[in-house]
């Protein structure tokens, strides 16, 4: 990660890839897959070296606020636990939607099949 995202300030700050890849394999059941499948697309938009810099440090955002353990709703709550922290990572791929390609949604969905096994892919977005 360069310098500038890492001195970013607010939810920036609580990124790091370590970090993503042990929240998710912790609570990938309890999150749901669409959660999962979110935070992997926004994963691998940010791993694209043409990802512009404006578009990672809104990637890195989000997905810090996903493994942030401090958020508007606390993923301790059953059911709307992971309610804002969707909203958060729907926002910020609509933000970047422009540089998800079909190789991110094909690793993203890799990841789940290795996660989830069998799923249905309507489920997801």
């Amino acid at each position: 990660m360069s310098e500038e995202i890492k001195e970013q300030k607010g939810y920036g700050k609580e990124y790091s890839e370590e970090g993503l890849w042990d929240k998710m394999k912790s609570v990938f059941k309890k999150a749901g897959i669409k959660v999962i499948y979110s935070a992997l697309m926004l994963y691998y938009t940010y791993q694209k070296e043409d990802t512009p810099f404006w578009a990672k440090t809104t990637i890195v955002g989000a997905l810090g606020y996903f493994i942030s353990p401090i958020d508007a709703i606390p993923d301790i709550t059953p059911v709307v636990g992971y309610a804002d922290d969707m909203g958060v990572l729907i926002a910020a791929i609509a933000a970047v939607g422009a540089y998800i390609d079909k190789q991110v949604k094909l690793s993203s969905r890799e990841k789940l099949h290795d996660w989830f096994g069998d799923f249905n892919e309507d489920e997801l977005l």
